[in-house]
C-alpha cells in the first residue's frame, strides 16, 4: 500500500504583519520546531479519519469548553475536507486530470492552537502536498499560497492574509511583497511576490508563547478588516507603515545589522498596538520580554511573540520572566 505522509511547519512573522492582509509586505520565517502532519493512503472509499484533536467525548463542560476555544467546534477535519473540495474543483476547472482512485486521509499537529503560528494553514498546507502527489498534480509554488488561502477565505470564511500560507509553502526565510505593482493574477489566483532569503541572515531569535493565552485570529483581523475598509486614516497608514518596516527590515538582514532589525521588530509591535485592542496577557507577554532586554513582537495574531535574543543570558532571562506567566521559551529552528 502506497503510503504519502507530508508535513508543513509553524510559522513566525518577523515584521510587516499583519499588512499582508492589505496590499503591505511581510517577512515571515519557518518554525520547524512544531509541524502539522498529513497522512494519505489509497482505499476503497474516500475517508477522512479524526483525529484526537476532534473529539466529541469530555469528562467535564470545562472540558469541553476549553477544547472548543483551542480547537475550534470541529478541529481541523472542516479543514482537511475544505481542502479536498477546494483541490479537486481547482483541477477541473484548469483541466488537471484526477484519476477516480480513492484515499483515506488523518492529519496530526503539535503546533499550539491560536497562538499565531499558523497552525490551521499548516494542515491545509500539508493536506494540499499530499493530493497534489496522490493525483500527480503539479501547482505551481507561487501559487500554493493563493490556493491554500481560498480554502480558509472562500470555502470556511476565516479572515487571513497570504503571509503564513507563502512561508508554510516556501519554508526557511522569504521576504514578500502584496502590493499592486508585485501582484499578478495566475491561474485566476492573486499572487504577489516573494523573495527567499537566506535563513542565515537571521540573528539569534527566541519564540515565546502560552497555549492557554490563545484568540482566533477571526477576533482581530474580522474587525481590523472593516475599519480598514471603511477608510479609517489610522488603520490605513498603520497598514502603510507596517509594509515599510518590512523593506527595512529586509535591509537590516542583507547588512547584518542586528541594532536596527531589533529596533525594526519593537516598532512593528508599537504599530499594532496602536491600531488594536489587544489582550492585556498578549501586551504583558512583550513587557516582560522587553524588560528583560529583548526585542519583541507578536508572531502574529498574538499568544505567542519573537524577537532576538543574542546570549545565552538573554535567554535564561525570559525563560525566567515569561515562564512565571505559563510561557514556553525556544530557540526557533528555521532550516533543517
Amino acid at each position: 500500500m502506497r503510503l504519502i505522509r507530508r508535513q508543513a511547519f509553524a510559522r513566525a512573522g518577523l515584521a510587516g504583519n499583519p499588512s499582508d492582509g492589505y496590499q503591505g509586505r511581510t517577512i515571515s520565517l519557518s518554525v520547524r520546531n512544531f509541524a502539522a502532519t498529513v497522512t494519505l493512503y489509497e482505499w476503497d472509499q474516500i475517508e477522512v479519519v479524526w483525529s484526537q484533536e476532534d473529539r466529541s467525548r469530555f469528562d467535564s463542560i470545562d472540558e469541553l469548553v476549553r477544547d472548543v476555544r483551542l480547537h475550534g467546534y470541529y478541529g481541523g477535519v472542516r479543514l482537511v475536507k475544505a481542502t479536498i473540495k477546494k483541490f479537486a474543483e481547482f483541477c477541473r476547472a484548469h483541466g488537471m486530470p484526477l484519476h477516480g482512485r480513492n484515499f483515506s486521509v488523518r492529519y496530526a499537529s503539535d503546533i499550539p492552537r491560536q497562538v499565531g503560528l499558523a497552525g490551521s494553514s499548516a494542515i491545509i498546507v500539508a493536506t494540499l502536498r499530499c493530493l497534489m502527489e496522490f493525483y500527480g498534480v503539479e501547482i505551481p509554488l507561487r501559487v500554493q499560497p493563493s490556493l491554500v488561502l481560498s480554502v480558509e477565505t472562500d470555502e470556511l470564511g476565516i479572515a487571513a492574509g497570504l503571509q503564513d500560507r507563502v512561508i508554510q509553502c516556501y519554508e526557511g526565510l522569504v521576504f514578500m511583497d502584496f502590493g499592486p505593482a508585485s501582484t499578478e493574477n495566475i491561474l485566476g489566483l492573486s499572487c504577489g511576490s516573494y523573495e527567499p532569503l537566506d535563513p542565515r541572515l537571521l540573528p539569534p531569535l527566541y519564540l515565546a508563547y502560552n497555549a492557554e493565552a490563545g484568540e482566533p485570529t477571526e477576533v482581530i483581523h474580522n474587525n481590523l478588516r472593516a475599519r480598514y475598509q471603511a477608510g479609517e486614516k489610522p488603520v490605513i497608514e498603520a497598514m502603510r507603515r507596517l509594509a515599510q518596516l518590512a523593506a527595512a527590515a529586509r535591509e537590516a538582514l542583507l547588512a547584518r545589522n542586528c541594532k536596527l532589525l531589533g529596533a525594526l521588530i519593537d516598532e512593528n509591535f508599537d504599530v499594532r498596538r496602536s491600531i488594536c485592542r489587544l489582550a492585556p496577557m498578549h501586551v504583558e507577554m512583550i513587557e516582560r520580554a522587553r524588560a528583560a532586554g529583548a526585542s519583541a513582537h507578536f508572531t502574529g495574531s498574538g499568544g505567542a511573540i519573537l524577537g532576538i535574543c543574542d546570549n545565552d543570558a538573554l535567554f535564561s532571562r525570559l525563560q525566567h520572566s515569561l515562564g512565571e506567566i505559563g510561557c514556553r521559551v525556544v530557540r526557533p529552528q528555521v532550516s533543517p
